[in-house]
């Protein structure tokens, strides 16, 4: 790591000036290997040594995409004639943890009757639009972090830091990701008790990416990386309650903007608290507002640190895990989601720790992302306690959105590896449609408080 550029992100953390900038470190030449020994967004193109990991040679294919999808139902598997290579179970585990993550580890000890791994052919599909490759491929010279690392400047559209030199610019990298322009989905999230029991709480949501709005700029941007609205659709007593939110890039400045509709006082509300380690009810206290995603929000509470790369196997084309064909009751099963439906995947992951600030609250002292190398989403995180023990574990079950097209989670599971129950967020099995990215984008005034009233309804 370039020292002075260390040096200087010590000083900006100190003062929290909001004039405080890190020069990004990537020069000119550096910026050149993208699109050569490196993919336009900043990974290795070349395969592993023992070739378990290929080389990627532009993402999935037209031909690979499964004739008959039509954009908005549920995605067809490409690679459905695939079979595993092995399973990782609790009684060989022990030779695959040098690539297991902590919490992959813990769950085979917590459930060593049913927690499984079906390994896979290693896939590297991942592809976004070349516009995207240009945008990066200019951000990688220009994009300098600000304010203490809580926000960055210089790229717009694009992956901001596709050769990171610190933890902070990959983790930028995972937030502002690439995952469409205008996305709608109706999907249900469920917090599994100890038993097996569980109640689905249903809602359609809807993102505008302000991000990645093409025409757009960052000088357009207002320091709001998204709008998202959220209408609850079951169950009964809270359906037609709403929550909007105003993502902003830089949350220390401008925190990030919520608001509740409550349907049966028809009032809308400020919700101020939702950030940090606020506990999400319909998660039953499983997540907390920064779990979402994997991680969002403001950065900084930790202090991040860039551990390099390692291979790993982590959730990876798992159409099957989000199939109409697959019920809830057989998908949601005690502990953690049927390992029939899954699959695991080698790939390489850039591994970034944060670790509490000295003075800083939060229930979780350090917290562990695994970010895939190919999309930058975070597939795997392992989170610790007030007394740096292990206590929870979270994966993103990634699929190929191919029409869009982009690598984002089919389905985020959350695990409470003491209470033995896990919250899963994103299911849409049994809804009619899926993730929509085709329709039109609607003007701004769509995602005002105003309009929570009025689209709220029972």
């Amino acid at each position: 790591m370039n020292t002075n550029k260390s040096f200087a992100f010590f000083v900006c953390s100190i003062l929290v000036a909001a004039s405080c900038q890190l020069k990004a470190a990537v020069s000119q030449s550096e910026a050149q290997r993208l699109g050569k020994d490196l993919t336009p967004i900043g990974a290795e193109k070349a395969g592993n040594k023992d070739g378990s990991i290929p080389a990627w040679n532009g993402g999935i294919k037209e031909a690979e995409i499964p004739k008959g999808f039509q954009s908005g139902s549920h995605y067809l598997n490409p690679f459905s004639d695939d079979k595993p290579l092995f399973t990782i179970t609790a009684s060989n585990v022990g030779q695959y943890k040098d690539k297991l993550t902590a919490g992959q580890v813990a769950l085979f000890e917590a459930y060593p009757d049913t927690f499984k791994m079906p390994v896979y052919q290693t896939r590297r599909t991942a592809r976004q639009p070349d516009r995207i490759y240009n945008n990066t491929r200019k951000a990688a010279t220009s994009a300098q972090l600000l304010s203490g690392g809580n926000g960055f400047s210089g790229a717009y559209d694009a992956y901001p830091f596709p050769i990171p030199q610190n933890g902070l610019e990959a983790l930028w990298n995972h937030i502002v990701r690439y995952r469409g322009e205008y996305v709608v989905r109706r999907a249900s999230e469920v917090a599994v008790q100890r038993n097996g029991s569980y109640s689905l709480s249903t809602s359609q949501q809807e993102a505008l990416i302000n991000y990645n709005l093409p025409g757009g700029s960052e000088a357009t941007l207002d320091n709001i990386i998204f709008y998202y609205l959220s209408f609850t659709r079951s169950p009964a007593r809270l359906a037609g309650g709403a929550v909007l939110i105003y993502e902003t890039l830089d949350q220390v400045q401008q925190p990030r903007q919520a608001w509740g509709y409550n349907a049966g006082q028809r009032r809308v509300r400020r919700a101020p608290n939702l950030a940090y380690d606020t506990p999400i009810a319909s998660s039953d206290g499983l997540r907390t507002a920064d779990d979402t995603d994997m991680y969002n929000g403001a950065p900084n509470r930790y202090e991040w640190k860039l551990l390099g790369k390692k291979e790993i196997y982590i959730p990876y084309h798992n159409y099957r895990l989000i199939s109409p064909d697959v019920t809830y009751d057989d998908l949601l099963t005690i502990g953690h989601v049927n390992p029939e439906y899954t699959r695991y995947e080698l790939h390489r992951v850039w591994v970034v720790e944060g670790t509490l600030k000295p003075g800083a609250r939060h229930v979780y002292s350090k917290r562990v992302l695994h970010l895939d190398e190919d999309s930058w989403g975070a597939a795997v995180v392992d989170q610790y306690d007030g007394r740096g023990e292990l206590w929870r574990n979270s994966m993103a079950y990634l699929i190929n959105y191919y029409d869009r097209p982009t690598v984002w989670t089919g389905l985020d599971v959350y695990h409470d590896l003491r209470s033995r129950r896990y919250h899963a967020q994103g299911l849409a099995n049994e809804e009619a449609q899926y993730v929509n990215f085709e329709k039109a984008i609607p003007d701004l005034k769509y995602f005002k408080p105003s309009a929570l009233r009025r689209r709220g309804r029972r």
